[in-house]
């Protein structure tokens, strides 16, 4: 186990949503599954793209908020399309690249462009790229690029 690990509650989801999120990304492993009681797991342990993660089935105490989300870093605006499309079935689509799965954990689906383009020496350039984003639900590459390079 790494230094620090995730750890997410759910009341009675953890495998149900571990399934879901191995079968969305592509460099996964399920690590472990504890048995619980009724035949359903106490706790599980997977990996996503090299961040391993605990989830707990401890009740209906505590929920998710936006307070933590999980930040996907993607290479291409397919990535971006295909994980807005599969995360978010099921849950809420927001703003700025935000959504809830159907868990209710949320996510940012952050192009890697974003940060090149906020990150420009030109405060111009990224005051547009900032307000463009704003207006965004999923985050659209060549959109951020439009904003960027307009005059």
């Amino acid at each position: 186990m790494k230094k620090i690990t995730p750890f997410l509650w759910f009341d009675t989801q953890a495998e149900e949503a571990m399934n879901f999120y191995v079968s969305i990304f592509k460099n996964t492993k399920v690590l472990n599954v504890s048995p619980g009681p009724n035949g359903r797991a106490m706790s599980v342990s997977f990996e996503l793209e090299g961040q391993e993660f605990m989830a707990f089935n401890a009740g209906p105490e505590f929920k998710f908020t936006e307070a933590i989300s999980l930040f996907v870093d993607c290479k291409t605006q397919e990535e971006v399309d295909e994980l807005w499309e599969k995360l978010s079935a099921g849950g809420e689509k927001s703003r700025c690249g935000w959504l809830k799965d159907k868990f209710g954990l949320s996510w940012q689906i952050v192009p890697s462009a974003l940060g090149e383009l906020l990150g420009d020496k030109d405060p111009e350039k990224s005051k547009r790229v900032m307000e463009a984003m704003l207006q965004m639900n999923k985050l659209d590459i060549a959109g951020l690029r439009r904003a960027y390079t307009q005059e």
